[in-house]
């Protein structure tokens, strides 16, 4: 995993356009979505990220591999299926799902443009993935040495995207490989119930130091 430092940036939502402050302490990001071979084990495709996977189904597999590591779970899930009652523990050293504000300030890596890149140099996305979800890894990183931060896969987050209005919808970011230009871009937000899975939709491994 790639170390990313403390940041305070700020978020804007397009639809509302709401903007709001975000802060949060250093942390460490997986360079590549998580992959079929380590949420599966070993297959053909074992390289292609991992889609279908709900928020609830992410979660739950960040503790099943702290536990498998011996580090300390972050997630207290219960059985709530709307995932309201799930509890993070932030300072605990297991794998966890990036904030929103993190995934964005990792995608950036420190630039203020709409994508780190050309489009087609950096991303799968619907002029150049045929259509399918490709192998991770398999453009160019951003300066943080991040792959696939846009395209390929759209990618759950931890946040809820607007508890009054949308109740307990989750966040997901970065676009996917069926997606025009327009929705792969680092401040492009998306949100679903956290049950909600579909076959362009992963997620990423974070945790806290």
């Amino acid at each position: 995993m790639l170390d990313v430092p403390a940041a305070a940036i700020f978020l804007r939502d397009e639809g509302t356009r709401n903007i709001w402050k975000a802060e949060f302490p250093a942390f460490r990001l997986a360079p590549t979505p998580v992959t079929r071979g380590q949420y599966f084990g070993a297959s053909a495709d074992a390289g292609l990220p991992v889609t279908d996977v709900s928020w609830l189904d992410a979660i739950r597999f960040c503790n099943q591999l702290s536990l498998e590591q011996d580090l300390e779970p972050v997630y207290t899930i219960g059985d709530d299926p709307d995932a309201e009652g799930v509890v993070c523990k932030w300072d605990a050293k297991g794998y966890r799902l990036p904030s929103e504000a993190e995934w964005e300030y990792a995608c950036r890596a420190g630039s203020t443009a709409a994508q780190y890149g050309e489009l087609d140099e950096i991303a799968w996305y619907r002029e150049n993935s045929s259509e399918r979800i490709h192998e991770v890894g398999g453009r160019l990183p951003n300066a943080w040495g991040f792959h696939d931060m846009l395209g390929n896969v759209w990618e759950w987050t931890w946040d809820l995207y607007d508890a009054e209005v949308y109740g307990p919808y989750r966040v997901f970011r970065g676009g996917g490989a069926y997606d025009p230009p327009r929705a792969c871009r680092a401040s492009c937000r998306r949100k679903s119930h956290p049950t909600f899975h579909i076959d362009d939709l992963g997620f990423r491994l974070a945790r806290s130091v």
